[in-house]
């Protein structure tokens, strides 16, 4: 069927070179006199077929497609617009509203009838996080996630909004929680002979400066900021993974590795990407499936970009952090961290 469609595909594209080259000849070659006319209309006919060429094989590829699974990656720490904005800069992730926009896409492409998210992700905030789980809820058709290296944190709020999980034997899946932190400069600064001096309109509009110490009753807003946190993130693992609250709370914001993901629930099961595809093919009901990666587009700059950020970070902040990643969400200097 595969072989037919790009036969298929091919003819469409051949036959549409030929119409557009013919009438660009007759636009730019036949039509104006003169010789330098007749080679500049020799040019723009090439132009033309080549216009005409790709533009077929677009329509083609829709009306021709040769795939029904779309998948989406998710990697990277889960931000809004892909980080990398810190110093020492972060890797780049995928933005979470570009994840969005690709599973919105294969929702609406008719051929697309299933979505396979693979996940390598430490986690990220919480909103952008919970976009992507939202998306991917409101696909029509089986959804599916795959864990590759890491699927902490948001990564794991996304993969418990899919029908199904499935991870490898090396696989790190987990980590339900949250954490707050900050740096406490005071006892730096006052060495330094720097002095705070308050300026605020609210009473906890400072809370967490890390040029001063925290009151217990800052302490306690901020640990009502994370507990709340906390709070969803049980609820969406509870109702997504139909796992009890008592379950959930147990893992205690632990790690696991795939089989012990699988053998408490965090899990469907163990499987290498092939066998998930297979799994798929028995859910839609065919032999086998194709399946097509949506990505976001990006320009050569943007993608220089990338690369700069993600060897700058491997260089300031060392392997080991980059392994680790952070995902952080500030309130006066009280960073919070899903991981």
């Amino acid at each position: 069927m595969a072989d037919s469609s790009r036969v298929v595909q091919g003819l469409v594209v051949l036959v549409a070179v030929a119409v557009t080259v013919a009438l660009g000849w007759v636009l730019f070659v036949e039509v104006p006199e003169g010789n330098l006319a007749r080679l500049l209309g020799v040019v723009l006919a090439v132009l033309a077929g080549v216009l005409g060429a790709r533009a077929a094989g677009t329509l083609a590829s829709g009306w021709f497609a040769e795939y029904d699974v779309a998948e989406v990656a998710v990697e990277g720490p889960i931000t809004r617009d892909g980080g990398g904005s810190s110093i020492p800069p972060r890797p780049r992730g995928t933005p979470a509203d570009d994840v969005v926009e690709q599973i919105e896409r294969a929702d609406e492409d008719d051929a697309a009838r299933a979505l396979l998210l693979r996940l390598n992700t430490p986690g990220g905030e919480v909103v952008p996080s919970d976009d992507i789980r939202l998306a991917a809820e409101r696909f029509d058709g089986p959804t599916v996630a795959y864990a590759t290296d890491v699927c902490a944190s948001g990564g794991y709020w996304i993969a418990s909004g899919c029908d199904a999980i499935y991870a490898r034997e090396g696989s790190i899946v987990g980590s339900i929680g949250v954490i707050g932190s900050r740096v406490n400069a005071k006892g730096m600064a006052d060495k330094l002979g720097l002095e705070y001096e308050r300026l605020a309109a609210g009473k906890y509009k400072d809370a967490g400066s890390s040029l001063k110490e925290m009151s217990e009753d800052e302490r306690e807003y901020l640990q009502g900021i994370i507990d709340g946190y906390y709070e969803e993130f049980v609820e969406r693992v509870t109702d997504g993974r139909e796992l009890s609250d008592e379950q959930v709370r147990d893992t205690e914001a632990r790690v696991y590795l795939g089989d012990d993901a699988a053998s408490i629930g965090l899990v469907d099961d163990l499987a290498t990407k092939r066998q998930v595809e297979d799994r798929l093919a028995d859910d839609l009901g065919v032999e086998t499936v194709e399946v097509e990666e949506f990505e976001p587009e990006r320009g050569v700059m943007e993608r220089l970009r990338g690369g700069s950020r993600a060897v700058a970070y491997a260089f300031g902040a060392g392997v080991a952090s980059a392994l680790g990643g952070e995902d952080r969400g500030d309130v006066d200097g009280f960073e919070f961290e899903l991981r």
